[in-house]
Protein backbone atom coordinates (compact mmCIF):
# COMPACT_ATOMS: atom_id res chain seq x y z
CA UNK A 1 0.00 0.00 0.00
CA UNK A 2 2.58 2.64 1.22
CA UNK A 3 4.35 1.87 -2.50
CA UNK A 4 1.44 1.91 -4.45
CA UNK A 5 1.39 5.72 -2.09
CA UNK A 6 4.45 7.12 -3.18
CA UNK A 7 4.87 5.69 -6.70
CA UNK A 8 1.55 6.88 -8.03
CA UNK A 9 1.58 9.99 -9.99
CA UNK A 10 -2.05 11.24 -9.27
CA UNK A 11 -1.84 10.69 -5.30
CA UNK A 12 0.34 13.87 -4.67
CA UNK A 13 -0.41 16.28 -7.17
CA UNK A 14 -3.85 16.45 -6.61
CA UNK A 15 -3.32 18.21 -3.34
CA UNK A 16 -1.28 20.81 -4.54
CA UNK A 17 -3.01 22.95 -6.33
CA UNK A 18 -5.93 23.53 -3.49
CA UNK A 19 -3.28 24.16 -0.66
CA UNK A 20 -1.30 26.70 -3.32
CA UNK A 21 -4.77 28.30 -3.60
CA UNK A 22 -5.13 28.09 0.00
CA UNK A 23 -2.37 29.66 0.62
CA UNK A 24 -3.06 32.40 -1.58
CA UNK A 25 -6.32 32.96 0.00
CA UNK A 26 -4.95 33.16 3.51
CA UNK A 27 -2.03 35.77 2.06
CA UNK A 28 -4.68 38.20 0.33
CA UNK A 29 -6.85 38.03 3.37
CA UNK A 30 -4.17 38.97 5.48
CA UNK A 31 -2.85 41.52 3.43
CA UNK A 32 -6.45 43.19 2.88
CA UNK A 33 -7.01 43.09 6.68
CA UNK A 34 -3.64 44.66 7.05
CA UNK A 35 -3.97 47.63 4.62
CA UNK A 36 -5.01 50.24 6.71
CA UNK A 37 -1.90 50.00 8.49
CA UNK A 38 0.43 50.94 5.65
CA UNK A 39 -2.09 52.99 3.49
CA UNK A 40 -3.08 56.30 3.76
CA UNK A 41 -6.77 57.46 4.45
CA UNK A 42 -7.88 58.39 1.20
CA UNK A 43 -5.78 55.28 -0.25
CA UNK A 44 -8.04 53.47 2.46
CA UNK A 45 -11.24 55.19 1.25
CA UNK A 46 -10.60 54.06 -2.29
CA UNK A 47 -9.27 50.56 -1.52
CA UNK A 48 -13.06 50.67 0.32
CA UNK A 49 -14.90 51.64 -2.83
CA UNK A 50 -13.09 48.92 -4.53
CA UNK A 51 -14.23 46.51 -2.18
CA UNK A 52 -18.41 47.44 -2.40
CA UNK A 53 -17.69 47.60 -6.05
CA UNK A 54 -15.91 44.24 -6.24
CA UNK A 55 -18.66 42.27 -4.43
CA UNK A 56 -21.09 43.89 -7.00
CA UNK A 57 -19.15 42.59 -9.87
CA UNK A 58 -18.27 39.61 -8.07
CA UNK A 59 -22.76 39.21 -7.59
CA UNK A 60 -23.02 39.84 -11.35
CA UNK A 61 -20.69 36.71 -12.27
CA UNK A 62 -22.77 34.94 -10.68
CA UNK A 63 -25.32 35.42 -13.51
CA UNK A 64 -22.69 35.89 -16.61
CA UNK A 65 -19.93 33.30 -15.59
CA UNK A 66 -22.72 30.89 -14.03
CA UNK A 67 -25.58 31.08 -15.50
CA UNK A 68 -24.96 32.79 -18.82
CA UNK A 69 -27.50 35.33 -18.18
CA UNK A 70 -25.88 38.78 -18.72
CA UNK A 71 -27.66 41.36 -17.46
CA UNK A 72 -27.64 45.24 -17.92
CA UNK A 73 -29.80 46.62 -15.13
CA UNK A 74 -28.04 44.47 -11.93
CA UNK A 75 -27.47 47.88 -10.40
CA UNK A 76 -31.32 48.34 -9.57
CA UNK A 77 -30.67 45.79 -6.60
CA UNK A 78 -27.58 47.30 -5.94
CA UNK A 79 -29.01 50.39 -5.58
CA UNK A 80 -32.25 49.12 -3.89
CA UNK A 81 -30.19 47.97 -1.14
CA UNK A 82 -28.15 51.26 -0.77
CA UNK A 83 -31.69 53.17 -0.20
CA UNK A 84 -32.72 50.18 1.99
CA UNK A 85 -30.09 50.41 4.22
CA UNK A 86 -29.58 54.27 4.28
CA UNK A 87 -33.09 54.77 5.04
CA UNK A 88 -33.03 52.30 7.90
CA UNK A 89 -29.63 54.17 9.44
CA UNK A 90 -31.48 57.29 9.09
CA UNK A 91 -34.46 56.16 11.00
CA UNK A 92 -31.80 54.80 13.88
CA UNK A 93 -31.25 51.26 12.69
CA UNK A 94 -27.83 50.93 11.58
CA UNK A 95 -24.98 48.13 10.98
CA UNK A 96 -25.64 44.50 10.39
CA UNK A 97 -29.50 44.71 10.82
CA UNK A 98 -29.47 47.90 7.43
CA UNK A 99 -27.75 45.81 5.93
CA UNK A 100 -29.58 42.67 6.39
CA UNK A 101 -32.85 45.12 5.29
CA UNK A 102 -30.67 46.22 2.20
CA UNK A 103 -30.28 42.57 1.34
CA UNK A 104 -33.95 41.58 1.95
CA UNK A 105 -35.61 44.52 0.19
CA UNK A 106 -32.97 43.61 -2.99
CA UNK A 107 -33.74 40.17 -2.97
CA UNK A 108 -37.99 41.19 -3.25
CA UNK A 109 -37.36 43.40 -6.03
CA UNK A 110 -35.17 40.55 -7.77
CA UNK A 111 -37.95 38.21 -6.99
CA UNK A 112 -40.37 40.32 -8.54
CA UNK A 113 -38.34 41.30 -11.73
CA UNK A 114 -36.56 37.79 -12.60
CA UNK A 115 -40.30 36.28 -12.42
CA UNK A 116 -40.41 38.07 -16.10
CA UNK A 117 -36.86 38.13 -16.70
CA UNK A 118 -35.76 34.90 -16.54
CA UNK A 119 -38.49 33.55 -18.86
CA UNK A 120 -36.41 35.22 -21.84
CA UNK A 121 -33.46 34.99 -23.35
CA UNK A 122 -30.42 36.55 -24.98
CA UNK A 123 -32.13 39.94 -26.39
CA UNK A 124 -35.16 39.97 -24.56
CA UNK A 125 -33.20 39.41 -21.38
CA UNK A 126 -30.92 42.42 -21.64
CA UNK A 127 -33.78 44.63 -22.54
CA UNK A 128 -35.83 43.29 -19.75
CA UNK A 129 -32.75 43.92 -17.17
CA UNK A 130 -32.31 47.39 -18.77
CA UNK A 131 -35.75 48.31 -18.19
CA UNK A 132 -35.85 46.95 -14.76
CA UNK A 133 -32.54 49.36 -14.03
CA UNK A 134 -33.96 52.58 -15.56
CA UNK A 135 -37.49 52.47 -13.89
CA UNK A 136 -35.78 51.67 -10.29
CA UNK A 137 -33.55 55.29 -11.19
CA UNK A 138 -36.82 56.41 -11.88
CA UNK A 139 -38.47 55.58 -9.08
CA UNK A 140 -35.75 56.73 -6.87
CA UNK A 141 -35.67 60.01 -8.75
CA UNK A 142 -38.90 60.69 -8.26
CA UNK A 143 -40.27 59.07 -5.13
CA UNK A 144 -38.70 62.50 -2.76
CA UNK A 145 -40.29 61.37 0.32
CA UNK A 146 -38.73 58.24 0.47
CA UNK A 147 -35.36 58.73 -1.62
CA UNK A 148 -34.95 62.53 -1.54
CA UNK A 149 -35.47 62.57 -5.39
CA UNK A 150 -32.73 63.46 -7.25
CA UNK A 151 -30.47 64.89 -4.22
CA UNK A 152 -30.40 60.84 -2.83
CA UNK A 153 -30.54 60.08 0.92
CA UNK A 154 -27.39 62.39 2.61
CA UNK A 155 -25.68 62.45 6.04
CA UNK A 156 -26.36 58.69 6.44
CA UNK A 157 -25.35 57.86 9.92
CA UNK A 158 -21.90 55.85 10.47
CA UNK A 159 -22.77 52.24 11.14
CA UNK A 160 -22.56 50.95 14.21
CA UNK A 161 -21.06 47.38 16.48
CA UNK A 162 -21.76 46.54 19.66
CA UNK A 163 -21.83 50.33 20.51
CA UNK A 164 -18.85 51.14 18.51
CA UNK A 165 -18.87 54.07 15.37
CA UNK A 166 -17.60 52.82 12.75
CA UNK A 167 -16.87 56.31 11.30
CA UNK A 168 -12.51 56.26 10.88
CA UNK A 169 -11.79 55.10 7.28
CA UNK A 170 -9.74 52.19 8.74
CA UNK A 171 -12.72 50.78 11.17
CA UNK A 172 -14.90 51.51 7.96
CA UNK A 173 -12.51 49.12 5.59
CA UNK A 174 -12.66 46.80 8.24
CA UNK A 175 -16.62 46.27 8.39
CA UNK A 176 -16.73 46.47 4.21
CA UNK A 177 -14.28 43.86 4.30
CA UNK A 178 -15.80 41.60 6.42
CA UNK A 179 -18.64 41.61 4.85
CA UNK A 180 -16.99 41.57 1.07
CA UNK A 181 -15.43 38.44 2.25
CA UNK A 182 -18.42 36.57 3.27
CA UNK A 183 -20.62 37.58 0.58
CA UNK A 184 -17.90 36.25 -1.86
CA UNK A 185 -18.01 33.25 0.15
CA UNK A 186 -21.48 32.97 -0.28
CA UNK A 187 -21.20 33.69 -3.70
CA UNK A 188 -18.46 30.89 -4.41
CA UNK A 189 -20.06 28.39 -2.13
CA UNK A 190 -23.88 28.29 -4.76
CA UNK A 191 -21.19 28.48 -7.74
CA UNK A 192 -19.24 25.21 -6.78
CA UNK A 193 -22.53 23.49 -5.19
CA UNK A 194 -24.73 21.03 -6.45
CA UNK A 195 -27.13 23.90 -7.61
CA UNK A 196 -23.87 25.80 -9.29
CA UNK A 197 -23.23 22.55 -11.53
CA UNK A 198 -27.15 22.50 -12.26
CA UNK A 199 -26.57 26.23 -13.59
CA UNK A 200 -23.70 25.66 -15.74
CA UNK A 201 -25.78 23.14 -17.33
CA UNK A 202 -28.40 25.56 -17.76
CA UNK A 203 -25.89 28.02 -19.64
CA UNK A 204 -24.79 25.05 -21.83
CA UNK A 205 -27.68 23.34 -22.77
CA UNK A 206 -31.36 24.25 -21.25
CA UNK A 207 -33.28 22.33 -23.21
CA UNK A 208 -31.10 19.31 -22.25
CA UNK A 209 -31.51 20.28 -18.21
CA UNK A 210 -35.15 20.64 -19.02
CA UNK A 211 -34.92 16.94 -20.28
CA UNK A 212 -33.64 15.58 -17.78
CA UNK A 213 -36.85 17.21 -15.16
CA UNK A 214 -34.92 19.87 -13.66
CA UNK A 215 -37.27 23.21 -13.09
CA UNK A 216 -34.53 25.71 -14.89
CA UNK A 217 -36.84 28.52 -15.19
CA UNK A 218 -37.29 28.37 -10.68
CA UNK A 219 -33.40 27.07 -10.90
CA UNK A 220 -32.23 30.28 -12.52
CA UNK A 221 -35.18 32.44 -10.93
CA UNK A 222 -33.48 30.89 -7.48
CA UNK A 223 -29.86 32.03 -9.19
CA UNK A 224 -31.57 35.42 -10.35
CA UNK A 225 -32.18 36.20 -6.50
CA UNK A 226 -29.40 35.01 -4.55
CA UNK A 227 -27.52 37.46 -7.05
CA UNK A 228 -29.61 40.16 -6.38
CA UNK A 229 -29.73 39.73 -2.38
CA UNK A 230 -25.64 39.82 -2.65
CA UNK A 231 -25.95 43.04 -4.65
CA UNK A 232 -28.06 44.40 -1.85
CA UNK A 233 -25.55 43.74 0.38
CA UNK A 234 -22.60 45.68 -1.71
CA UNK A 235 -25.37 48.64 -1.62
CA UNK A 236 -25.88 48.74 1.90
CA UNK A 237 -21.92 48.66 2.25
CA UNK A 238 -21.64 51.78 -0.23
CA UNK A 239 -24.56 53.51 2.27
CA UNK A 240 -22.24 53.10 5.31
CA UNK A 241 -18.98 54.22 3.60
CA UNK A 242 -20.06 57.00 1.33
CA UNK A 243 -22.75 58.27 3.92
CA UNK A 244 -25.07 59.03 0.42
CA UNK A 245 -27.00 57.37 -2.54
CA UNK A 246 -27.96 58.85 -5.12
CA UNK A 247 -30.52 57.53 -8.12
CA UNK A 248 -26.95 57.38 -10.23
CA UNK A 249 -26.38 54.40 -8.02
CA UNK A 250 -29.07 52.41 -9.34
CA UNK A 251 -28.81 53.99 -12.98
CA UNK A 252 -27.46 52.03 -16.29
CA UNK A 253 -23.70 53.58 -16.21
CA UNK A 254 -23.44 51.34 -12.32
CA UNK A 255 -24.51 48.31 -14.46
CA UNK A 256 -22.43 48.64 -17.44
CA UNK A 257 -19.23 49.59 -14.99
CA UNK A 258 -20.18 46.29 -13.11
CA UNK A 259 -20.44 44.39 -16.33
CA UNK A 260 -17.04 45.86 -17.98
CA UNK A 261 -15.54 45.06 -14.76
CA UNK A 262 -16.81 41.47 -15.06
CA UNK A 263 -15.46 40.88 -18.57
CA UNK A 264 -12.52 42.87 -18.10
CA UNK A 265 -11.67 40.46 -15.00
CA UNK A 266 -12.77 37.47 -16.46
CA UNK A 267 -16.33 35.50 -16.31
CA UNK A 268 -16.44 32.52 -14.14
CA UNK A 269 -13.35 33.66 -11.97
CA UNK A 270 -14.04 35.03 -8.64
CA UNK A 271 -11.03 36.71 -8.36
CA UNK A 272 -11.47 38.19 -11.49
CA UNK A 273 -14.14 40.48 -11.24
CA UNK A 274 -12.97 42.31 -7.81
CA UNK A 275 -9.40 42.86 -10.46
CA UNK A 276 -11.62 44.13 -12.78
CA UNK A 277 -13.30 46.59 -10.11
CA UNK A 278 -10.09 47.88 -8.92
CA UNK A 279 -9.03 48.76 -12.20
CA UNK A 280 -12.69 50.37 -13.29
CA UNK A 281 -12.28 52.29 -9.74
CA UNK A 282 -9.07 53.72 -10.17
CA UNK A 283 -9.12 54.57 -14.09
CA UNK A 284 -12.44 56.09 -13.52
CA UNK A 285 -11.65 58.08 -10.34
CA UNK A 286 -7.93 58.58 -9.75
CA UNK A 287 -6.61 58.28 -12.96
CA UNK A 288 -8.92 60.21 -14.15
CA UNK A 289 -8.74 63.16 -12.05
CA UNK A 290 -5.10 63.35 -13.35
CA UNK A 291 -6.37 63.35 -16.87
CA UNK A 292 -8.79 66.27 -16.85
CA UNK A 293 -11.61 64.52 -16.56
CA UNK A 294 -11.15 61.78 -19.24
CA UNK A 295 -11.21 58.83 -16.98
CA UNK A 296 -14.25 57.41 -18.99
CA UNK A 297 -12.10 57.55 -22.50
CA UNK A 298 -9.23 56.00 -20.59
CA UNK A 299 -11.77 53.22 -19.11
CA UNK A 300 -12.69 52.79 -22.71
CA UNK A 301 -9.13 52.48 -24.23
CA UNK A 302 -8.48 49.55 -21.90
CA UNK A 303 -11.81 48.17 -22.08
CA UNK A 304 -10.77 47.66 -26.19
CA UNK A 305 -6.94 46.55 -24.91
CA UNK A 306 -8.31 43.91 -22.75
CA UNK A 307 -10.70 42.59 -25.28
CA UNK A 308 -8.29 42.35 -27.80
CA UNK A 309 -5.34 41.17 -26.02
CA UNK A 310 -7.38 38.95 -23.58
CA UNK A 311 -10.26 38.10 -24.76
CA UNK A 312 -11.02 35.66 -21.44
CA UNK A 313 -10.48 38.44 -19.11
CA UNK A 314 -7.21 39.37 -17.19
CA UNK A 315 -7.69 36.68 -14.29
CA UNK A 316 -7.40 33.37 -17.61
CA UNK A 317 -3.68 34.79 -18.04
CA UNK A 318 -2.07 31.99 -15.83
CA UNK A 319 -4.43 29.57 -17.17
CA UNK A 320 -3.33 30.08 -20.98
CA UNK A 321 0.31 30.55 -19.90
CA UNK A 322 0.35 26.62 -17.99
CA UNK A 323 -2.06 25.15 -20.99
CA UNK A 324 -0.23 22.15 -22.08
Amino acid sequence: MTSLATTHPATRPRLRPAVRNATAVAAGTLLLAAAPLYLAPYATTTLTRILVFGLLAASLNLLVGVVGLPSLGHAAFFGVGAYAAAFSALHGTSGVPALLLGMAAAALVALVAGAVAVRAGGVFFLMLTLAVGELTQQAADSWESVTGGSNGLYGVPAPTLSGLVLDQPATTYWYVLAFFLAGLLALRLAATSATGVVLRGIRDSEDRMRALGYRTTLVKLGAFVFAGAVAGLAGGLLAAQQRLVTPADAGFETSALALLAVVIGGTGSWWGPCLGAALVIVVRDSLGATLDGHGPLALGLLFVLVVYLLPTGIARIRLRRTAP
